[in-house]
């Protein structure tokens, strides 16, 4: 999801967001430690992801 679209959230849709996203993180992070994951690059854009909500949130309470 890029930038752009992330500020057209509501703060607690990015919080969810985050949360999917951690999730998401875990599980291929599992994936990876038993030898299933198969798209090693998956967990950078995850991680990629996560960073961009943060950004977005704390650009938020700076604005406020």
């Amino acid at each position: 999801m890029k930038a752009k679209e992330l500020k057209e959230l509501s703060t607690a849709e990015l919080l969810e967001k985050e949360a999917e996203y951690k999730e998401e993180l875990f599980n291929l992070r599992f994936q990876l430690a038993t030898g299933q994951l198969e798209d090693t690059a998956q967990i950078k854009k995850v991680r990629k992801n996560i960073a961009r909500v943060k950004t977005v949130l704390r650009q938020a309470e700076l604005a406020q």
